[in-house]
């Protein structure tokens, strides 16, 4: 028997310990895989691991901060510690703000192209190689239906997704022939998490589009994944979403998606500490 027999595949789920990230994981386990559940909060991944238990699967956690600069390297010497290696990397860590972009905290507005972006990108190619010399396994990574458009509001979130299903795609199309899948998935709103921590859920937009299980994101991300798709973009209203922004011109896109995330009681972009509705939306109106 070989070294490289006693090694098992595992699905490395990144942004593990809730919303859609714990769905997926569920979802592999309960398909027989060995999942690695991966995170910044122990207390998280322990109830995720033990509702991944509970079902039958197997979850082994290891609680890393993603924006650590060697947080690659140090989950490979996790992996390879437990004789397990990256079968499948699931990225699906990240987070939004909205607001201004003038408005809002520089540094939190940086962390999300660190989150969203760098570290996405970090472990897809510290992993891909390995995928592809063993000619099994692949990537998912979590975008969005912001994707497709521009967002005034949440200027860096619909940016960094639309990298993420760039990326993704741009890999997919790459590593065709490889027996290696890049997958990008992009839905409409999640019942997570995300809607309330980003500010997102006080947005007309995010009242108007229909939620998602994550179970069911879950599902298609998956069954998606292993059928080898490019894209998967669960849910009708995000499908329709997706053709509309394609459809309509930025000159039609920006103003209506401006309006739709923008709440009249936000402070004004223009810096005058003001609310927008008593400065630039009153002027705007007149």
């Amino acid at each position: 028997m070989t070294l490289h027999s006693l090694v098992r595949p595992a699905v490395v789920v990144v942004g593990a310990s809730r919303g859609i990230g714990k769905a997926i994981a569920e979802v592999a386990a309960k398909e027989g895989a060995t999942v690695v559940l991966v995170a910044r909060s122990p207390e998280g991944l322990a109830a995720a691991a033990t509702d991944i238990r509970k079902a039958g699967g197997e979850a082994i956690t290891l609680a890393l901060d993603l924006m650590a600069e060697d947080a690659a390297a140090r989950l490979e010497d996790f992996l390879s510690a437990n004789s397990l290696m990256c079968d499948v990397l699931v990225n699906s860590a990240g987070y939004g703000l909205r607001g201004g972009a003038t408005v809002l905290p520089v540094d939190d507005q940086l962390g999300i192209i660190d989150l969203n972006i760098r570290a996405l990108t970090h472990l897809t190619l510290h992993f891909l190689p390995g995928m592809v010399a063993r000619g099994r396994g692949g990537v998912i990574n979590l975008g969005s239906v912001a994707s497709f458009t521009p967002g005034p509001y949440m200027a860096l979130y619909y940016a960094s997704k639309g990298f993420v299903r760039s990326f993704s795609e741009a890999l997919h199309q790459e590593l065709r022939g490889t027996s290696v899948t890049v997958t990008c998935v992009a839905p409409g709103p999640v019942s997570t998490e995300f809607l309330e921590k980003s500010g997102a859920n006080r947005a007309a937009l995010f009242k108007i589009l229909p939620k998602l299980d994550s179970e069911y994101v879950a599902e298609r991300a998956w069954h998606g994944f292993k059928s080898g798709r490019r894209l998967v973009v669960p849910g009708i209203s995000a499908k329709l979403t997706a053709f509309v922004a394609a459809l309509l011109p930025s000159a039609v896109m920006l103003p209506l998606i401006g309006r739709l995330q923008r709440r009249s009681n936000d402070p004004c972009p223009c810096g005058s500490g003001k609310k927008f509705k008593a400065c630039c939306g009153a002027r705007s109106n007149s």
